[in-house]
């Protein structure tokens, strides 16, 4: 008897096991068609497998036109990164909708192969094969210790979360300034946590409140993620932006200092070197402030660390252009790019973290960290990529029937062209650890730190946001 498929035909991109397992399922499950496979491996081109062809990737557009193939699925799970990557974009030239099966470790946990294809990620083609993690440095900061996430719920928090809870600390005291970000969170970690996890709603400019959580719970490290992190937003909220990233940075971190906490780890950005907005600047003030903390440790000989790590852009955090750019394709577009030539970073966002963990384990006091964000991506390549991922092609002056146009809208306020990690280029350290450097750069003394905090806050309580403006990018700068 002829099976019925709901859905039309599919290649399947890798006749290893994977592949092989994958097709079964399909014609179990009905709705893709297995059409054949793509393989290069000498032995197995032209033969048959379970009924299916195997054919070269050099054929795959006759194939497609052939067979009238609408989606590819790629079964490389053991493959690397980049191979994958290789992959993908050599099957960007092709009318599919391509689809991955992700890795091994994730297939072994045993779901029906069919719900675990998904589609291919713009963090496929931008991710690289990661370093493999140092589990002394993991867990020096964390492994039997009280730890404080601020910013729990926000997209940087949450996976430090849990990541922390993944490292087996005493307790895990979350605080958040949005009520449903944290209950989110805590629903989240609570469900692979074998610690207590405390859930603290407030925020991190309230000193008080502070103050009583760190002494409460007895806090040795602290992860401070909580940040107004939105450029265009930061600009048109300059006091709000100051309050929480500036005077919020110093109330936790001096809550910390006289608390006792041990490590204090400022998440910080690249948008703070020499900084063209708002946002960068308070982040760079916060890196000040965070210094500062580390040398009044320093001369006290308390043993207490404060240190900053730098990075770029995270792959799906809730700031980022790919959720946009995704969303804009969903509606047919037009998909929006602020600058043809505009730049940026980018890292997943398990990466970012798990380096900002082993960072914050390599500290003395007073660093800043940069994380080796990779090569810069083209935001316009970005958009091509990412129209070409879902299945369509970029309607142009050379592709006129194609089915998303990109429009360069013109770049916001305060948006750069570019984006750096270094303050001048010559001033980074290497470390222990291949992907982390250290920045070597100017900090203030006590007195100017505090002296320009009271000028700023003044600035901020008359409502004087060209003064707050200006303080802000004079010192940053």
């Amino acid at each position: 008897m002829r099976r019925v498929y709901s859905g039309g035909p599919v290649l399947i991109y890798g006749a290893g096991e994977a592949g092989r397992q994958l097709a079964v399922a399909l014609r179990n499950d009905r709705q893709l068609f297995p059409a054949g496979f793509v393989d290069d491996d000498p032995e197995l081109l032209g033969k048959d497998l379970d009924g299916l062809r195997v054919y070269s990737s050099s054929v795959v557009g006759e194939v497609i036109e052939k067979y009238g193939i609408a989606d590819i699925i790629v079964t490389l799970p053991s493959a690397s990164n980049l191979k994958r990557r290789e992959v993908v974009k050599f099957l960007e030239q092709f009318r599919v909708k391509v689809r991955i099966l992700p890795a091994v470790a994730e297939i072994a946990n045993g779901r029906h192969l069919v719900n675990m294809v998904r589609e291919v990620d713009i963090g496929d083609l931008l991710g690289r094969d990661a370093v493999a993690a140092d589990p002394g440095l993991l867990g020096r900061n964390i492994t039997g210790k009280v730890v404080l996430v601020s910013g729990a719920g926000g997209s940087i928090g949450s996976e430090l979360c849990r990541q922390v809870a993944g490292l087996k600390p005493q307790r895990l005291v979350l605080l958040e300034a949005n009520e449903y970000a944290l209950y989110r969170v805590e629903r989240d970690v609570q469900r692979m946590a074998g610690c207590e996890v405390v859930p603290c709603l407030g925020s991190v400019a309230d000193g008080a409140l502070v103050r009583r959580v760190l002494e409460t719970h007895g806090v040795q490290t602290i992860y401070h993620a909580a940040a107004h992190k939105h450029v265009p937003l930061v600009e048109c909220n300059v006091a709000e932006g100051v309050r929480n990233n500036v005077f919020g940075t110093r109330s936790i971190a001096g809550a910390a200092y006289e608390a006792g906490v041990e490590t204090f780890v400022l998440i910080s950005t690249d948008k703070a070197v020499r900084p063209t907005n708002v946002m960068g600047a308070t982040k760079r003030w916060a890196e000040l402030v965070v210094q500062e903390y580390a040398r009044m440790a320093r001369l006290r000989g308390s043993g207490q660390r404060f240190l900053a790590v730098r990075f770029g852009n995270v792959l799906g955090s809730s700031g980022s252009v790919i959720p946009l750019f995704k969303e804009q394709i969903a509606q047919g577009g037009p998909v929006t790019v602020t600058h043809r030539e505009v730049t940026r970073f980018f890292m997943s966002i398990h990466e970012a973290v798990e380096l900002v963990i082993q960072a914050g384990s390599m500290a003395d006091g007073g660093e800043i960290f940069l994380l080796d964000m990779g090569e810069p991506v083209k935001i316009m390549d970005l958009a091509r990529n990412m129209i070409r991922l879902a299945g369509h092609e970029v309607r142009d002056a050379l592709n006129p029937e194609g089915d998303i146009d990109i429009e360069v809208t013109g770049l916001r306020p305060g948006e750069k062209l570019y984006e750096e990690l270094l303050i001048a280029d010559e001033n980074a350290a290497v470390t222990i650890h291949p992907k982390i450097m250290k920045a070597v750069e100017p900090c203030l003394h006590r007195d100017g730190i505090d002296a320009l905090v009271m000028r700023l806050q003044g600035f901020v309580a008359d409502g004087d946001e060209g003064a707050v403006r200006g303080v802000l990018m004079e010192v940053a700068g």
